[in-house]
């Protein structure tokens, strides 16, 4: 199967090219050429600019399926929509569980058939209020173009290594520094995380499969508290109070924790895999360690967690 990837030389997108390696597909990158210029030797390049509209790479190309991994904003959608024209099978689009409108959602949790948040067309400001609404605009313009041609994939969390923004990183450094971690209160609040080759696996078993319809990809399939994200049984919690700092992987307060109780039940019926957490936390650990463990991006400093610890 010949995959166009918008993107891929980042986290997800990085992902999603690696599977499809692996699983004998012919992936075409199209991005900027800014990075990643050491991944995937062998794998075709298309060099192109989606913050300015130039997509004459892929003029008069043909593609069994896209895997659009870093449209934002409804007019990097649509541009791709019209650049390919009706030259490509199965559009798959990387969506967000962010898209679910949480003051609408049941309290047992969220399906892939909950309310969504309205769309938001007014500015192209990416921000914790306008993400989740201008991804929903970019559905609802792929759905209108390609109809059952197109899939959504909304993940929640994704971790693992390779990450950016350094989620999970954060806490296997800190468990794995010296055993004592420091947590804000609510330790039996509601987790979800799923692995970054999981989603990447999900996405291909999809165009596989030609599967269309809407996928939740989250994790792991039991339930999960922030207590058992750390491994409370192998090191010390340190409780503090919430007092505004910005912990990774934790969101504002009670009233979001819906948004740790999404439905996975779909894309595990596509075959979505499920690797366990803490095989998760080792391959992160042992990431962040090859790197050199560089100044994390995310969450306390380590003077504002010893002032914390003292």
């Amino acid at each position: 199967m010949d995959v166009l990837v918008l993107g891929g030389t980042s986290f997800v997108g990085r992902g999603i090219v690696a599977d499809l390696v692996e699983r004998g597909h012919t992936p075409t990158l199209f991005n900027r050429g800014r990075t990643g210029a050491e991944l995937f030797p062998g794998v075709e390049r298309l060099v192109g600019d989606r913050e300015t509209g130039d997509y004459a790479a892929l003029s008069g190309r043909r593609w069994d399926a896209v895997v659009d991994a870093c449209a934002y904003v409804p007019r990097e959608a649509a541009q791709a929509v019209a650049a390919l024209g009706d030259r490509s099978g199965r559009y798959l689009f990387i969506s967000s569980g962010l898209v679910y409108d949480l003051a609408a959602a049941a309290a047992d949790g969220i399906t892939e058939t909950s309310a969504r948040l309205p769309p938001y067309r007014a500015s192209e400001d990416v921000d914790d209020e306008t993400y989740g609404r201008l991804k929903v605009a970019c559905e609802d313009d792929l759905l209108a173009h390609f109809g059952d041609r197109v899939t959504f994939v909304r993940p929640g969390w994704v971790v693992g290594p390779n990450d950016p923004n350094d989620r999970l990183t954060y806490w296997v450094r800190r468990a794995a520094r010296d055993g004592r971690v420091v947590v804000p209160g609510r330790l039996d609040r509601p987790m979800q995380v799923v692995d970054v080759r999981d989603l990447a696996r999900l996405v291909v078993l999809l165009l596989e499969q030609d599967l269309p319809g809407v996928y939740n990809c989250v994790g792991p399939a039991q339930p999960l508290t922030l207590r058992e994200l750390i491994w409370a049984g192998g090191v010390e919690l340190v409780e503090v109070p919430d007092d505004g700092l910005a912990f990774p992987l934790l969101l504002p307060d009670a009233s979001w924790d819906v948004m740790f109780s999404i439905s996975s039940v779909a894309a595990r019926a596509a075959g979505m895999p499920q690797t366990p957490l803490a095989q998760t936390a080792a391959d992160t650990l042992a990431w962040d360690r090859e790197r050199g463990e560089p100044p994390l991006r995310t969450g306390p400093t380590e003077e504002q967690e010893r002032a914390l610890l003292g």
